[in-house]
Formats: structure tokens, sequence, C-alpha cells
């Protein structure tokens, strides 16, 4: 019996020796609104740092929101550093808001773009990262690009549309409802020069609200196809077969606007970095299943580029 217990405490031993992090962990306050995890290596010297910016709505670091629980941001986030590269992760501003109490109804997109430029500001002022990497989720794709102009090292847009968020929205409506693509487009034209309009149908409020309209018009003023080209930095462009809200094509149109760009399709991984084998079910469900592992290929694709 006492070798017995010998023997399982060696290989619960074995197993956590096996689990053990690979980087040291510390929580930031970068200002009064964006509160990040920051993931040092412990075996890296100088280590590059990759900032990872979060998707559309209230997402915070680990990439979740109040009824998706699945946390691709903080899995991307430590399988980086444990590959030797320093990450930094944080909360849009809306999920501090909300916790808070104190939620801006006048928010911009530009302010998350602003409050990514900050982050990038602080880590430069330290002089501690050799090279700063940015990668965008989805809409932090777009924020990323007009954030790293200029400012750093090199762009990884994850799961990042091509077209203006007007033309990508009407395209969805009208793959969903093709009766209200017409009415879509017109909202959208209307938005893109800078209108707001109530002329819009009780099935598009929750797209096109006239709460909403302000940051929408803000959005559409950029087109990522046109930002990418100015970017002169190294850029990965990274997307999945199996992604439900921005597909493969939107991919292929940023690497056509920079050809320089590198272009890497996941075969089956979806918009919250899983890969799914079955159908829309199990990739919709996906997203609150915060057990599922995310890509493999996705975290090699990032490392190699970085360290390359």
């Amino acid at each position: 019996m006492t070798r017995y217990l010998f023997l399982v405490l060696v290989l619960i031993n074995a197993v956590s020796f096996c689990q053990e992090k690979k980087y040291n962990e510390e929580d930031l306050s970068i200002t009064e609104w964006i509160d990040g995890t920051l993931l040092s290596p412990n075996l890296t010297e100088k280590p590059s740092l990759a900032i990872i910016i979060a998707g559309l709505g209230p997402t915070n670091r680990d990439g979740n929101q109040n009824f998706s629980k699945n946390n691709s941001l903080k899995k991307l986030s430590e399988s980086l550093s444990n590959n030797g590269i320093a990450t930094f992760r944080y909360d849009k501003r809306i999920v501090k808001q909300i916790r808070e109490g104190k939620v801006d109804n006048h928010i911009m997109f530009d302010d998350f773009v602003n409050d990514a430029s900050a982050v990038i500001d602080y880590f430069k002022e330290k002089r501690i990262y050799p090279k700063i990497y940015v990668i965008g989720h989805g809409q932090g794709s777009l924020v990323g690009m007009l954030a790293a102009k200029d400012k750093v090292d090199g762009f990884i847009s994850l799961a990042g549309a091509g077209n203006n968020i007007g033309d990508v929205l009407v395209e969805q409506v009208t793959m969903m409802a093709p009766k209200l693509g017409k009415e879509a487009q017109k909202v959208v034209n209307k938005l893109k020069a800078g209108e707001a309009t109530t002329d819009y149908p009780a099935a598009l409020a929750s797209i096109f609200g006239s709460d909403i309209q302000a940051f929408m018009i803000n959005w559409m003023q950029y087109s990522p196809k046109e930002i990418i080209k100015e970017l002169k930095i190294p850029i990965l462009i990274i997307n999945g077969t199996k992604d439900l809200q921005v597909s493969e094509n939107e991919a292929k149109l940023l690497k056509e606007a920079n050809d320089k760009a590198k272009l890497t399709i996941i075969e089956n991984m979806n918009h919250v970095l899983f890969e799914i084998k079955g159908d829309d079910l199990e990739n919709s469900k996906s997203y609150n299943e915060s057990f599922r592992s995310i890509s493999p290929k996705l975290i090699t694709s990032i490392t190699a580029f970085i360290g390359s």
C-alpha cells in the first residue's frame, strides 16, 4: 500500500510539472477605462510582445461576453506566452463601464482605436520589448490596423473583415432575409454619407437603431481594404473555414489589398478559434464551451510569424 501511494504521488507531481505555466501573470491598468493582463515568459530574456485586441460587443480580455464564455483570447494569450511571446490582452472600455454602471451612451468606434493606441504607447514608452505586434480579432482587426500604423513591428488580422462594415451587414442581412437586403442597403447608404435615418424596418432595429447610428456612422468611415494598404510592416492575415461571422473571402480581400501580407486559412477553425468538425449547431454551441482547445495551427502560425 505504501509503495502504491508513493507511485500515485509521483504521478501527480509529474502531471503538475507538465502543466506548469511558463510565464508570469500581472494585471495592469493602462487608462481610466482600460485594464488588462500581461503574461511574461519565464525563460525568454527579451521576448516580443503581442497586444491582443478583442472583437465586437462588450468583450472582456478573455474573449467572453455575458452569455458567451469560451476563453478564446485567454487561451490564445497563454499559448503564445508558453511559446516565449509576451502577451497583453485587455477588456474593452464598455466592459468596465457596464461593471461600474457608468455606460457611455455616446461611445464611438474611434474610442476603441484611441484605447488601442494608448496601450501601444504605454508599452513603447517602457522600452522593455524589442518588438511589439498587434493581434486584432474580428472588429479588433480594423481597430488594430488603425492603431498599429507607424507604431509597431507587425500586425496580425484574426477573423477580420476586408469590406466596409456596412457592406458586410448588407451581405449578412441579404443572406438571412433576402427581402430585407434592399432596405438594409438604403440604410447603409445614408449612414455612409454621415446621415442618421429613421426609415428602416423594425426587423432591422437591432442593427440600425437610432441609439447606435452615430457609432455605425463613425465605423463606416473606414474601409479595412484601404487601411491595410497603408501598413508598411509585416502582416499576417488569418481566417478559418468554419467562421460563421467572417468568411474566408474577407481575409482574401485583405490579402489582395496588400500583396506583401501573408495569408493563412485554417481548415475548420471558427470565429472563436476552435476547430469544428460538425455542423453549424455545433459551431454555434462552441461559443459557450470553454472546455475546448483553440486551433494548434493558429498558435504555430502566429508563433512562427512573430519569431521570423
